[in-house]
């Protein structure tokens, strides 16, 4: 784990999870998503916690089916993470599959009786006669539904049909194959997690499957590399797991790391039939008698490492994911104790082969990672000691100050890019303080800077940023605040560049993690756990994306499209809980900008309430003052939402109401007052002078509206110029916002210049 305590996030840290679409498992969450050919990106993020009761790990979920979980949160463990997937783009970056639904547009229509209504042969044809997006959509079956397709005499009938059709495999999916096993893979996830719904799986079934999975890894095409064969036995693989064979399997594992060739099977899209290995090793250590079958034939091992050497030239290339997870699912097999004379020595010579920077550097990863993990007093054995400032030394080259309070670290970003980043974070402070209407840092909170971490691709965020920081990378980002009433406490955010935004350059998710730095020192007291004390999700998380979104200028249009649904009322979003990722973050942004837009009295004394830590209060004013008295209000504004009246994005906050400072000259400022139609051309300055009683704690000047673009800055000594200042807020626009504390007694000078010339602003000034 990382040094720093992991606090301001659901139990250990706080992000946004537009969450990589996974291939395969994270931790203790199932799987995600359906395996995809070669060439097609895997589908919608989901996961959900595993069952403590049932022996074994989850089956996997189809691709679009419903999130059953939340890959938000900090897990127990290194050992927690998975293997990687080979597609690692958010799934807002590419297409993903339809989700199921009655009568869904396909080859065929689809309906749930079609397969809960027939057994016997006549269920078999009709699910080798159907689409593959519609027996995909089958993971999603619950209740009386799902006992009707997957109870163990339906499941036990395809297994045999799987036995039967895979004699005449072909090597291709002409005979509906993959339909039969993805229907089997469907019914074991549903039955996983509706065991009261579906019923117990025993020996009838467990013969069966073994029957049909004999017959197609026995089959003489299962071999074939090509891209027809690739994505189904991709499946079969998967279906392994979901059938907890993964003992039984150890063969067919060790015979795809073996015949697996990088100059034939990528072209023909077969990483994907390799990839699936990696999760049945994985999850194996979750089924009884696995780590004992290891020991007594350990040439598996030899396989991962051979693997892993024989590909140590895909490294740094598109495929070198897979060699990162043999690294790692050898180097997990240090766990066992009775295994670590054979694993180390192998896991010592794939150290050799590589170096904590550079083309090699997942590999060295991946081995430092789970040596650190399960071998750390023997690190020096490896070469591995002190991994962490190793990797950072190796790959976080980039060190630049943006501002007093903003560093950033990079792995690769250029000059234009570091100032891009800059722009876009020192310009957020005064949109987010005009937005909230804060009076400065809430009691105790000491984290006057933060460290912002951007690595160079997702992919690099998830393999380097796992093992520099200790973190699960399931996710996309995460903010580490520490303890910020800790002296000596350094926040900081990790995140990524957006690469498959290129050659635009974009930082996955730059706005949101920094608003959950600003909103934990300006809105929310004590550390994440205090703040968990009663739900505040709705408002963490919701704000974060409406201040992303809103301050960027752009639509949140997965939000639009959820409030369409009118899924909840306003009054069930003040109980959300980390978990279901849509009502987290759209809903959440729903609800936070109708209460900004339609009754903001209510948030600020909501707010109040929360900048003093007083959790109960702040809960009592959302669930008995206001209740469900707006609910009907907000069922109407989604409505107006859903038509067009949220397409702005949020816009710039109206400024609160303060008289015209006295005086005929405009650059007197005084307390609690505004100068009005302020302009200058560009190039040149609106000056201002204040003069600051003895004691005050604070003085806060705004700027808004009006024409163009004025930067606004701060020089306690003497008239305030780009070069002359020592604070400053530079936006795209003329929001701007400086807050300074402890200001000292006498005049004190800002000033408003014109990098674009602007008209018709409104100065304001509060002590």
């Amino acid at each position: 784990m990382s040094s720093a305590r992991l606090l301001r996030l659901p139990q250990l840290a706080r992000l946004l999870v537009l969450a990589l679409t996974m291939f395969l498992t994270i931790g203790l969450f199932a799987p995600q998503s359906k395996a995809a050919p070669a060439a097609a990106p895997a589908a919608a993020p989901g996961g959900a916690s595993a069952p403590t009761t049932p022996a074994g790990p989850a089956p996997q979920p189809a691709a679009g089916a419903p999130e059953r979980g939340h890959t938000d949160r900090q897990f127990a463990s290194v050992d927690q993470r998975a293997p990687l997937p080979l597609d690692t783009r958010p799934a807002e970056a590419r297409p993903t599959a339809k989700a199921f639904s009655l009568g869904a547009a396909a080859a065929q229509p689809c309906n749930v009786g079609d397969f809960t209504g027939r057994t016997g042969g006549d269920l078999v044809q009709h699910i080798k006669a159907a689409d593959i997006q519609c027996v995909n959509g089958l993971f999603q079956l619950t209740g009386a539904d799902a006992r009707g397709a997957f109870r163990e005499e339906q499941m036990t009938t395809v297994a045999y049909a799987l036995r039967d059709a895979s004699g005449s495999y072909p090597g291709d999916n002409s005979t509906s194959v993959e339909q039969l096993v993805l229907y089997l893979r469907a019914g074991y996830f549903a039955q996983w997690y509706h065991k009261d719904d579906v019923g117990t799986y025993g020996t009838a079934l467990q013969t069966a499957i073994r029957s049909g999975l004999d017959a197609f890894f026995g089959g003489a095409h299962v071999r074939d590399v090509a891209a027809g064969n690739a994505p189904i036995v991709g499946e079969a693989v998967t279906l392994i797991d979901s059938a907890q064979e993964n003992i039984r399997y150890l063969p067919v594992v060790k015979r795809l790391l073996n015949d697996y060739s990088s100059a034939t099977w990528n072209p023909a899209g077969m990483a994907w039939a390799v990839n699936p290995v990696f999760t049945v090793l994985f999850r194996g250590h979750q089924v009884t008698g696995f780590d004992a079958a290891v020991e007594a034939d350990p040439s598996v091992l030899d396989a991962l490492s051979g693997f892993a050497t024989r590909n140590n030239d895909q490294l740094g290339g598109d495929f070198g994911v897979l060699v990162y997870n043999a690294a790692k699912e050898l180097t997990r097999f240090l766990k066992d104790t009775a295994l670590q004379p054979k694993v180390r020595p192998l896991a010592k010579s794939l150290v050799a082969q590589s170096a904590p920077n550079g083309r090699t550097v997942y590999q060295w990863a991946a081995v430092a990672d789970g040596v650190g993990y399960y071998d750390a007093a023997n690190c020096a054995y490896y070469g591995t000691c002190n991994a962490s400032d190793q990797l950072k030394a190796g790959v976080l080259t980039v060190d630049y100050t943006c501002s007093p309070s903003i560093k950033l670290i990079a792995q690769a970003l250029d000059n234009t890019q570091l100032g891009t980043a800059c722009t876009s974070l020192t310009g957020q402070d005064a949109y987010f303080h005009s937005v909230v209407r804060d009076n400065g840092p809430v009691k105790d909170d000491g984290n006057t800077t933060i460290e912002v971490v951007v690595f160079h691709s997702s992919l690099d965020y998830q393999v380097l940023a796992a093992a520099i920081y200790g973190i699960d990378t399931n996710n996309g980002g995460m903010y580490l605040e520490g303890d910020p009433a800790k002296a000596g406490n350094q926040p900081r955010f990790l995140c990524y560049e957006a690469e498959w935004a290129r050659p635009s350059f974009e930082i996955w998710n730059l706005n949101h993690e920094y608003t959950h730095y600003l909103d934990g020192r300006f809105d929310m007291y004590g550390d994440f756990n205090a703040g968990m004390t009663t739900p505040t999700v709705w408002w963490v998380e919701g704000f974060a994306e409406y201040i992303s979104y809103s301050y960027r200028k752009v639509t949140n249009d997965a939000a639009i499209a959820a409030a369409a649904q009118h899924t909840y009322k306003l009054s069930d979003l003040f109980d959300t809980a980390y978990g279901d990722q849509d009502r987290v973050y759209r809903w959440g942004y729903l609800a936070v900008r109708y209460m900004l837009e339609q009754h903001r009295g209510d948030l600020d004394s909501v707010l109040a309430k929360y900048r003093v830590g007083d959790w109960a209060g702040a809960r009592t004013l959302l669930k008995t003052t206001i209740g469900t008295r707006y609910d009907a209000g907000f069922d109407s504004w989604l409505t107006a939402c859903a038509n067009g009246a949220c397409a702005s994005g949020g816009g710039t906050p109206t400024q609160p109401q303060l008289p015209e400072c006295a005086g005929t000259d405009i650059r007197k400022l005084d307390a609690n007052c505004a100068r009005s139609n302020i302009a200058a051309t560009t190039g040149n300055y609106a000056h201002f002078y204040l003069l600051v009683p003895a004691g005050t704690k604070q003085v806060k000047v705004t700027t808004s509206g009006g024409t163009g673009n004025g930067d606004l800055y701060y020089n306690p000594a003497g008239w305030a110029y780009t070069d002359a200042s020592t604070a400053h807020s530079s936006g795209p626009d003329n929001s701007e916002t400086l807050t300074i504390t402890n200001p000292p007694a006498g005049y004190v000078y800002f000033s408003l210049y014109a990098q674009q010339g602007f008209s018709g602003v409104s100065v304001t000034s509060e002590l």
